[in-house]
């Protein structure tokens, strides 16, 4: 079965303004990724904080145009198309933000709110639209008699429900979840995630879910991505993932989970020092001034795709094989 969504040596830099000698500095915050996400799936992206995956997801949606790569939808690249043969691809694609609070607009009512990107794609009827807004409610577990509401008039599960309701009212195949849960109360993540898997089984929905919390992630995702630095490191089914990690990075971040067992012991695996700065990257691997395993060839070139099997991949020179950039 061909990939939904199809993304090739993505790639994003950002210019900044320059220092004081006048010298102009980019951000490799995207370097070269690859992944395929099918129909059907989650693939859980994971990784330290601005490490690019927020980045990436906005890439991938057109939010943020990437300096180069592709980006496939059933086989077509996006990427290459005008603002105007994309528009309407923009329906099929849609995000949930992380920020309840930040990301509703306080000045209009809940329905206002679901009702735009109906008006955006060219539905003039009012009643087709109060029908649409009123059944998305209904799905995401919203009263439609508080439709009128305002935004700050709800509480923080709910402004997320109406998040969701809104990325979902134009029946998109695929939907980016930038950590939906990360800020909301632990009592109400498993409501969210719950209504997410249950979306997701009745709509046929792929999602991208971005997310810190790795026991989040291997709660709802199918496959798992590990990101560092811009980079890919390593792409595997969750409980693979989990039960064999093989690149350094990742074990050090399954090593920081505790274990709800005090019968069993628990060793965390501590990295040197800080992630290194996005403007001045190391050279070969990235994740070598950090790695406790790291050889001589680690920082000369970057390590090249070893595959355990065709569905788990990782990029480490543990593993043999590198590649000329």
């Amino acid at each position: 079965m061909p990939p939904l969504v199809e993304v090739v040596d993505l790639r994003k830099q950002f210019v900044l303004s320059g220092n004081r000698w006048g010298e102009k500095l980019t951000v490799d915050a995207v370097s070269g990724v690859s992944l395929t996400i099918f129909q059907g799936e989650t693939l859980g992206l994971v990784g330290e904080t601005g490490c690019g995956k927020s980045t990436l997801a906005r890439c991938i949606l057109r939010l943020v145009e990437p300096t180069g790569g592709r980006v496939l939808f059933e086989g077509k690249d996006i990427l290459s198309l005008s603002l105007r043969d994309f528009h309407p691809y923009r329906r099929r694609m849609q995000m949930v933000f992380q920020d309840p609070f930040a990301s509703l607009n306080p000045r209009k009512t809940v329905f206002a709110i679901l009702e735009e990107p109906l008006i955006i794609h060219g539905e003039r009827n009012l009643r087709i639209r109060r029908e649409k807004v009123e059944a998305i409610a209904e799905r995401v577990g919203l009263d439609v008699r508080l439709l009128r509401n305002y935004p700050h008039e709800f509480s923080g599960g709910q402004r997320q429900r109406i998040g969701i309701a809104r990325a979902l009212i134009l029946e998109p195949e695929f939907v980016v979840c930038d950590e939906p849960v990360s800020a909301l109360d632990v009592s109400i993540r498993a409501q969210i995630l719950n209504l997410l898997c249950d979306l997701q089984e009745s709509l046929r929905l792929s999602y991208l879910f971005i997310a810190h919390d790795l026991s989040v992630v291997r709660y709802i995702s199918h496959r798992v991505a590990v990101m560092y630095l811009g980079r890919i490191v390593e792409i595997a089914p969750c409980e693979e993932l989990f039960a064999n990690p093989l690149h350094p990075y990742t074990r050090a971040l399954l090593a920081a989970l505790p274990v709800p067992d005090p019968s069993r012991p628990w060793k965390r695996m501590l990295l040197e020092g800080d992630p290194p700065s996005p403007l001045r990257p190391p050279s070969g691997c990235r994740f070598h001034t950090r790695c406790p395993e790291r050889m001589d060839i680690c920082a000369v070139y970057p390590p090249g795709a070893f595959f355990l099997n065709p569905e788990h991949v990782v990029f480490c020179h543990l593993y043999g094989g590198w590649e000329m950039v």
